[in-house]
């Protein structure tokens, strides 16, 4: 490999972050000899995974939606479960949105199936029902950003499409010895870019599952495995023994933490259940009514308050079942579950968009957010 002479020279330029990085960050490195042996390494290493025997630009899209933001391991029983009940877009784009969401349930990031449920519709009524494969058009797509469409088009159409995912900008910011934080949405234009010219015009389906792949085998947050790495003789950060000290990340501020009460009321053998409006988070989703206790309230009485704001019903607290941690992405919940008894009212809805009075047999039919999930299977008749 051929290095540079000499280090560029710091001056002082009156221009923005990422203009400064070119300037000064960009490293001379053979692109092709990382590409040749990145396909190398990922040809002999690759997982085996559901989605990587697809062909049907449909699947693959689904497997994208499906890993932004969910572990791998995660999604591969979600993937082959929900290609069962859905095989082919037409019968997604069908099925009713209480059935898409159900097949969801437990992954998380409902806003991902709603939108996947309205691009199916969209590509049935528009587009006959083959996905597009022009970048512009795939963009228009309800909950399609860069990301999906840059890995759905050079996975399944082979476009020179650079993806950049967590793992990519990891192994970028490695490799190039990038001191721009990965977590800072501004300086994504310069991870895409470098991502871009690393990858050149050669087979992208397989760069971009190969770049990523590294990410998240070899090219670990934490012990990365240099050692096996095919292109540790290109990274700067490893040349340097710097690796620990990448990537770079702004400390992120610490997620609020607030207490809901859930009320489980019972009347006539039957639960209440009530729907989330279909935006927003959760949306669509069935819950149990509840919510947030205000400062210093009581977790038995502002269950109450909570059932009547929401419901209009009156109910008394009968015995209590179970607390239940959980976290989303900018806050957590402790949440103190009861069972309720039915005293008066009429169910009228502030917030919730439907209701239904249901056994506990039929619970099954419809989809809760995690953590409901987390204390259905204690709930009794």
């Amino acid at each position: 490999m051929h290095w540079p002479s000499r280090r560029f020279k710091l001056f002082k330029l009156d221009c923005s972050i990422d203009q400064r990085y070119t300037f000064l960050s960009m490293k001379k490195v053979n692109q092709k000899h990382i590409s040749n042996h990145l396909l190398a390494w990922y040809k002999k290493n690759q997982r085996q995974l559901p989605w990587r025997e697809a062909n049907d630009p449909y699947q693959i899209w689904v497997s994208e939606v499906m890993l932004q933001q969910t572990q791998v391991k995660t999604v591969v029983p979600f993937y082959i479960k929900f290609l069962k009940i859905f095989p082919t877009v037409k019968e997604l784009a069908c099925a009713d949105l209480n059935k898409v969401l159900k097949a969801w349930e437990g992954m998380g990031y409902y806003a991902r199936a709603r939108n996947l449920h309205k691009s199916a519709k969209i590509i049935i009524e528009e587009y006959d029902g083959i996905l597009p494969d022009d970048k512009e058009i795939f963009l228009k797509l309800p909950g399609v950003g860069e990301y999906i469409a840059s890995a759905v088009l050079s996975i399944a159409f082979g476009h020179t499409h650079a993806v950049v995912d967590g793992n990519v900008k990891r192994v970028l910011a490695r490799l190039l010895q990038i001191d721009s934080p990965v977590n800072q949405p501004k300086h994504h234009i310069i991870f895409k870019q470098e991502a871009t010219r690393l990858m050149g015009k050669a087979d992208p389906a397989n760069f971009n599952q190969a770049i990523m792949e590294l990410g998240a085998l070899i090219c670990r947050p934490k012990n990365p495995d240099c050692k096996h790495c095919p292109i540790r003789q290109n990274c700067f950060v490893f040349l340097h023994n710097r690796t620990d000290q990448f990537p770079k990340r702004v400390k992120s501020k610490p997620v609020p933490t607030y207490k809901i009460a859930v009320g489980i009321v019972r009347h006539n053998n039957k639960m209440l259940i009530t729907r989330r409006k279909p935006e927003g988070l959760l949306g669509g989703l069935w819950e149990f009514p509840g919510g947030k206790l205000n400062k210093g309230e009581n977790t038995q009485a502002g269950c109450i308050r909570e059932i009547y704001e929401e419901t209009r019903i009156k109910v008394k607290v009968d015995s209590y079942i179970t607390q239940v941690k959980h976290a989303y992405t900018h806050f957590k919940i402790v949440m103190d579950i009861f069972y309720c008894g039915y005293i008066s009212g009429d169910v009228q809805l502030n917030g919730p968009v439907d209701f239904k009075w249901i056994k506990l047999t039929d619970i099954n039919n419809f989809a809760f957010p995690k953590a409901n999930l987390k204390f259905i299977p204690l709930l009794e008749d």
